[in-house]
């Protein structure tokens, strides 16, 4: 490690620097960055920064790494002043925040940050990060034209190897919006979000609706790992600009898989929840619904400021659940707070993953008997998929491409069909 870069005769050949009022309150940064970069970096306080950054050497930096406290905070304008002073130079930021406030994150992204990890640095957290930065980086250096197409079928840019998503022209009337939520871990809803939208999106091999995966689980998502998509830092800059966002910039950020799919990733890093609020998530759906005949919503477990925005707007709110305890207790809290907001629980739809077969003849007795405990109608059963889910999501496909014949594929394909279908009934009604 080069102490004290800016007041060095003849610094050694450095690619990145921390930046902190005192770099060894961050032991845990220290030691990741002397892994990822040998003697190649320095730290550096706020004052020397802005200094070395006027310096030759500093045209060789890759990245800053901010190191932050909540005692920083008195100073988020000289910090966005030099955030800005870098991005100028083509140095990258990267936010390593100890128990900062939401509101100081957000802004800092937004003066012009590329990433953030939380401190204490998880396992590999800031590799992932500098990796992100690199590959970001690569990418700029690489043309990409992307072609505009004003008739539909309209093409959306994308930057994975899979096939272009194609938005499908629209099949008329107004456009459905279907929110997936977990009660509780490991009930399914985001295998459900992902293999529902795909079903939807090929339903019909003339004439599928055009669909729309958005995924707002900012904390723990998975939809971009069970489709093998690449990371976008962007999308930070999408969700929080959704407002002054129009038509064609919203179409740009979405990712495409088979070619039929379209995908609106969440953040690659863990993110507040409170990133966005009901305006932006309103924004959002709005611009989805001008696009596609289909939007489906991947939620994140707990209830959030713009759970009841998305609720609102649902057509139907599926609510993942398993036969355990904790799914009976959660439900209830859910109906309980929905019911005291009096938001539409009759939007609800209860969804029992990894529900009882035929073999279990019992089964169908002690679904009635939760049901009839929480006052509620369990309307969809999910078999276990068994291995085949897992392998799906392994190999970033859904479960339809490599297990046709699964049975939870079998019985997500049965529910999309009846969605489908009431959705072509209306679409006649109106005419």
């Amino acid at each position: 490690m080069s102490s004290g870069l800016a007041l060095q005769a003849d610094p050694a050949p450095i690619v990145a620097c921390t930046v902190s009022r005192n770099v060894h309150h961050f032991d845990l940064l220290i030691e990741d960055m002397e892994t990822e970069l040998g003697e190649a970096w320095g730290d550096l306080t706020f004052s020397e920064a802005q200094r070395f950054l006027d310096l030759p050497q500093a045209k060789e930096l890759e990245f800053l790494a901010l190191a932050l406290t909540p005692e920083d905070e008195a100073d988020l304008g000289m910090l966005g002043a030099l955030i800005q002073a870098a991005k100028l130079r083509g140095i990258k930021s990267i936010l390593v925040a100890n128990e900062l406030k939401p509101a100081s994150l957000h802004e800092l992204l937004r003066l012009g940050a590329e990433d953030f990890v939380p401190y204490p640095l998880g396992n590999g957290a800031l590799h992932d990060a500098i990796t992100r930065l690199r590959q970001a980086a690569s990418a700029q250096r690489v043309p990409h034209i992307v072609p505009v197409i004003e008739t539909a079928p309209v093409q959306v840019a994308i930057t994975n190897t899979q096939s272009p998503a194609m938005i499908a022209p629209r099949i008329g009337g107004k456009a459905a919006i279907f929110a997936v939520q977990g009660l509780a871990g490991g009930t399914g809803a985001s295998t459900l979000a992902v293999n529902l939208a795909w079903e939807l999106a090929t339903i019909d091999k003339q004439k599928s609706p055009s669909v729309c995966l958005i995924d707002l689980d900012l904390q723990a998502s998975t939809i971009s790992a069970y489709l093998d998509l690449p990371p976008r830092d962007l999308i930070v800059d999408v969700l929080q600009d959704a407002r002054a966002m129009d038509v064609d910039a919203f179409k740009q950020s979405l990712l495409g898989y088979g070619g039929k799919l379209s995908i609106l990733p969440a953040p690659p890093e863990v993110l507040p929840l409170d990133l966005i609020g009901p305006d932006e998530v309103e924004a959002l759906l709005n611009l989805a619904t001008q696009c596609f005949d289909v939007v489906v919503v991947d939620m994140p477990h707990t209830l959030v400021m713009w759970t009841e925005t998305v609720l609102n707007r649902a057509d139907l709110f599926f609510a993942t659940m398993e036969r355990d305890m904790r799914s009976a207790q959660n439900a209830m809290r859910f109906l309980k707070a929905l019911r005291t907001e009096s938001l539409p629980v009759e939007k609800l739809n209860f969804v029992l993953n990894r529900a009882p077969g035929f073999t279990d003849p019992n089964g169908k007795a002690r679904v009635k008997k939760l049901a009839e405990s929480l006052g509620v109608k369990i309307t969809t059963l999910l078999p276990d998929g068994g291995k085949q889910v897992g392998q799906a999501g392994d190999e970033g496909q859904p479960i339809g491409e490599i297990a046709h014949k699964n049975a939870l594929r079998r019985e997500i394909a049965k529910l999309a069909a009846g969605l489908h279908k009431a959705m072509l009934r209306d679409v006649m009604a109106q005419k």
